[in-house]
């Protein structure tokens, strides 16, 4: 009987994070979610990421807690405004006050710990370079930087026992064709949440860059988003 090899996949249960973990199992990889609560306003992303672990069959689902609100420097760790009714143009004119310092950086190290403790040597993050260019750790040269740093700290990378591999099925796809993906590999996205500055009760806003971006994509498809919006 072949066992299935190991893969610690970042969950934040958005809809890109929610498609990476079933592109991980596509994979033939037993998977191994990691949520990471950093402190972010968004808090009701991770009951998304619970149900989202869950129905996708994640082997373990992990919740570690590092606070990066004691930092702040971002409208998701502090009480900044969040950016509203923006345009495309003004989404990737600048990097916006929603990135986190080091946010990747950091979820990266914690899955790479994890990945080692496992003997696993791949990990799948949901990043995007197309239609949300902004952040600076979402790069292609960020991620081999990261690979190339795994395999050099790690004992498991020095003593040659295996090869660290950062894996971004969804790097080049634009936000219809994660979409359309998702939806092969059987994600339901309304398990998902995507917003930005959500309601008390959970529903989106529809305003925030993620959400415009997310409504876009489903409306260029033809389809409703299963999730709530503020009427």
């Amino acid at each position: 009987m072949t066992v299935a090899k190991k893969a610690v996949v970042l969950l934040s249960g958005g809809l890109d994070s929610a498609t990476a973990l079933a592109e991980a199992r596509a994979d033939g990889f037993e998977t191994y979610a990691l949520t990471v609560l950093y402190g972010q306003r968004h808090h009701i992303e991770i009951e998304a990421a619970r149900r989202v672990a869950n129905v996708l069959g994640a082997a373990r689902h992990v919740e570690q807690v590092i606070d990066l609100r004691a930092f702040g420097g971002s409208a998701l760790t502090s009480d900044i405004d969040v950016p509203k009714d923006r345009d495309e143009a003004a989404m990737t004119a600048s990097i916006p006050i929603t990135y986190v310092p080091a946010r990747n950086t950091v979820f990266l190290s914690l899955a790479l710990a994890w990945a080692e403790a496992l003997g696993a040597f791949d990990l799948y993050i949901g990043v995007n370079c197309v239609d949300y260019s902004g952040y600076p750790d979402c790069r292609p040269e960020f991620l081999r930087a990261f690979e190339a740093m795994a395999n050099l700290a790690t004992k498991a990378g020095v003593e040659g026992s295996g090869t660290f591999h950062i894996h971004a099925p969804l790097l080049y796809l634009t936000k219809p064709q994660i979409i359309k993906r998702g939806i092969e590999l059987g994600v339901d996205y309304g398990l998902t949440h995507s917003c930005y500055d959500p309601a008390p009760e959970g529903l989106s806003c529809g305003r925030c860059d993620s959400c415009r971006l997310r409504l876009a994509a489903f409306h260029e498809l033809g389809m409703v988003d299963p999730v709530g919006y503020v009427p």
